[in-house]
C-alpha cells in the first residue's frame, strides 16, 4: 500500500538512485582532480572531461602545507594531519559520487620539503592512487593550458600564484612559450620577507624584474591565476560595487587597480572595506598578492589583468582532451549544454542560429567575428526560462545568463547574452533595474542585444519554440521598400495580429521597413 502522503503522479517520478538524473549531461562519467597545494588541498569533481567541464562537487582544506617551509625545509607535522585528513574524505567523496577517474597532483610544497617523499607515500595510501608530482615546469605549462581551456584565443602572459611559487608563461596563437618559475607564492613570500610586506615587494621587485618577461609582456594581457590573486580581485569587485560577481574573466586596467594594490598593502585587513567577503584564512595572504601583483605591473607593464578561474587543475584535464575535442568553442559547448537541459527544443535553438545569421545577411546586419559568435550562443540560450513564472522569466534568463559557469567570454560578452536574454522575455528596451550593465557592455553590443530580442519575439510567435519552422521562412527585398517575410502557404495559420505587432517592433529597432506576407 502507498504511503498517504505521496501525491498521486509521485510514480511518474524516478524515485532509484539508479536512475539517471535528467539535470545532467548523460553518457559522462566523473573525473576528479585533487591539488595538493603549498596552502590549499583541494577536490574538484567534474560531471566529465569535456572542453567545457562543469564541476558537480568542489571543497578545499587550507592546509598550509607551505608554511614555515622557507625556514626548516620541512612539512609542519599538523599541516600534513590536516592533509591526510582531507585527502582521506576527498577519496570517500570520490566513490560516493562514482568517479571514474581521479588524478591526484602536488605542487611545491611536496616537491621541495626534504619530507616530502614520506608526505608523498601517506597521502597516496589515503587517495588510493599515486600522486603525479609537478616540476615547476610543470606547474606554469598546465597554468598555461587552463588559460587556453577557459579564454576565447588568449594571447598574453599567465600568472599562477600558489601558496609556495609563482609560474609565469608566454601564452598565443592556442600554443604555450617559455615559462618560468620563482618562489613568491604567499606563504613562501611571507616566510622570506618575515612577514614584512615592504621587504616582500622586495623580493618581488627583483624576481619579476629579473624574469627576463619585460619585453615580451608589455602591452598584452596579464591573466591571474591562483586563490590569492582571486580573493584580490574579488575584494576589487566588492570596493567597487561592480555588478558581475562571476569571477572569470574579470578584467581590470593597470591604472584602476593602483590605488587598491596600496591600500591593500599598507592596510589591516580587517579595516579594508568589503573585506567580509572574503574568507578569515585567506586574508592574511592579500597583502603578499598584493604586492607580487603590483611587481607585475611595474615589470611587466601588461595591458590588463584577467582574473582566470582556469588553472592548474583544468590545465591538467584540458592536455588529456583529444585534438577534436580540444578544437570546439567552449563557450557553445557550455551553451549547448544549458539549452539541452533547460530549453523546450534544443533544436529549435540550433535553427534560430542559421536563421538570426540569414537575418542578418539579408537585412545587412554587420558583426565582427566575435560578435557572430555570441549571438549564435544568444540563440542556444534564448528558451532557458521558459519553466519560470511569466512575469520573472526575464530577470530569471538574465541572472542564469550572466551568472553561469562559462569559459572562454569576457564580462561585456556576459552583458550581450543576458541582455538579449532579458529583452526576449520582457520585450522592454530600457533596461531600469539593470542599468547597472551600461558600465558592462558598449552602446553598440546593447543595441545588437535589443535587435537579436526583438527578433526572438517574433520568432517564438511564428514557432511555438518547436522546431521545423525557421527553415522554410525567407527574407526578399520587396519592390516597395524594405523587406518582406515570406511565410510557406499552409504555414498561413500560423500569422496573426501578435506576430504581424512583434514584426514591427522588430521593423522599428533595426531601422527597416519589414512586411510580413503568404507566399
Amino acid at each position: 500500500m502507498r504511503p498517504s502522503s505521496l501525491p498521486d503522479n509521485a510514480r511518474s517520478i524516478p524515485a532509484s538512485i539508479d536512475e539517471p538524473a535528467h539535470g545532467r549531461i548523460p553518457d559522462r562519467e566523473p573525473v576528479a582532480v585533487v591539488d595538493i597545494g603549498s596552502n590549499s588541498v583541494r577536490l574538484v569533481i567534474y560531471e566529465g572531461n569535456t572542453r567545457a567541464p562543469t564541476v558537480l562537487f568542489n571543497e578545499k582544506v587550507l592546509s598550509g602545507l607551505g608554511r614555515g617551509l622557507a625556514d626548516t625545509n620541512r612539512l609542519d607535522d599538523k599541516a600534513v594531519a590536516s592533509a591526510i585528513a582531507a585527502l582521506t574524505r576527498f577519496r570517500a567523496l570520490c566513490d560516493q559520487s562514482r568517479v571514474r577517474e581521479i588524478h591526484p597532483i602536488a605542487t611545491a610544497a611536496a616537491r621541495e620539503a626534504v619530507n616530502g617523499p614520506e608526505f608523498v607515500a601517506a597521502a597516496e595510501r589515503a587517495i588510493g592512487c599515486p600522486i603525479t608530482i609537478l616540476s615547476g615546469a610543470d606547474e606554469a605549462r598546465f597554468a598555461a593550458e587552463g588559460v587556453i581551456a577557459g579564454f576565447h584565443a588568449p594571447n598574453g602572459i599567465t600568472g599562477d600564484l600558489g601558496g609556495g611559487s609563482l609560474e609565469i608563461v608566454d601564452v598565443a596563437d592556442g600554443k604555450i612559450g617559455n615559462g618560468i618559475t620563482m618562489p613568491l607564492g604567499g606563504l613562501r613570500l611571507q616566510d622570506l620577507s618575515g612577514g614584512d610586506v615592504s621587504k616582500a615587494r622586495g623580493i618581488a621587485d627583483s624576481h619579476v624584474g629579473g624574469s627576463g618577461f619585460g619585453p615580451i609582456a608589455i602591452g598584452r594581457p596579464f591573466y591571474a591565476v591562483g586563490g590569492t590573486w582571486r580573493n584580490l580581485l574579488k575584494l576589487h569587485m566588492e570596493q567597487t560595487g561592480y555588478p558581475i560577481h562571476v569571477m572569470h574573466g574579470y578584467s581590470v586596467k593597470p591604472g584602476e587597480i593602483a590605488e587598491f594594490l596600496a591600500a591593500v598593502v599598507k592596510s589591516d585587513p580587517e579595516k579594508l572595506p568589503g573585506i567580509a567577503a572574503i574568507s578569515r584564512s585567506r586574508r592574511s595572504l592579500l597583502a603578499f598578492g598584493a604586492v607580487t601583483l603590483q611587481a607585475v605591473i611595474q615589470h611587466l607593464k601588461p595591458s590588463e589583468i584577467v582574473l582566470s578561474a582556469y588553472g592548474v587543475r583544468e590545465g591538467y584535464l584540458h592536455e588529456r582532451l583529444s585534438a577534436e575535442e580540444k578544437a570546439k568553442d567552449p563557450l557553445m559547448e557550455a551553451a549547448r549544454e544549458l539549452s539541452f537541459l533547460r530549453s523546450r527544443s534544443p533544436r529549435h535553438n540550433e535553427e534560430l542560429i542559421d536563421w538570426s545569421t540569414r537575418t542578418f545577411t539579408a537585412l545587412g546586419i554587420a558583426e565582427s567575428v566575435n560578435e557572430q559568435r555570441l549571438r549564435k550562443a544568444a540563440c542556444l540560450l534564448t528558451d532557458i526560462a521558459w519553466r519560470a513564472h511569466p512575469d520573472y522569466r526575464g530577470t530569471q534568463a538574465f541572472s542564469i545568463v550572466v551568472n553561469a559557469a562559462f569559459p572562454a567570454i569576457d564580462h561585456p560578452g556576459r552583458a550581450y547574452l543576458g541582455l538579449a536574454n532579458y529583452y526576449r522575455y520582457e520585450g522592454n528596451f530600457d533596461p531600469v533595474s539593470l542599468d547597472r550593465m551600461n558600465g558592462v557592455v558598449d552602446p553598440r553590443m546593447l543595441q545588437l542585444a535589443r535587435l537579436l530580442a526583438a527578433l526572438f519575439r517574433v520568432t517564438y510567435l511564428l514557432t511555438a519554440a518547436m522546431p521545423g519552422v525557421l527553415e522554410r521562412l525567407r527574407w526578399a527585398q520587396d519592390p516597395r521598400g524594405g523587406f518582406t517575410l515570406a511565410v510557406p502557404k499552409d504555414l498561413a495559420g500560423l500569422l496573426g495580429e501578435r506576430p504581424e505587432a512583434r514584426l514591427q517592433a522588430f521593423a522599428k529597432v533595426v531601422e527597416r521597413t519589414l512586411r510580413l506576407e503568404v507566399r
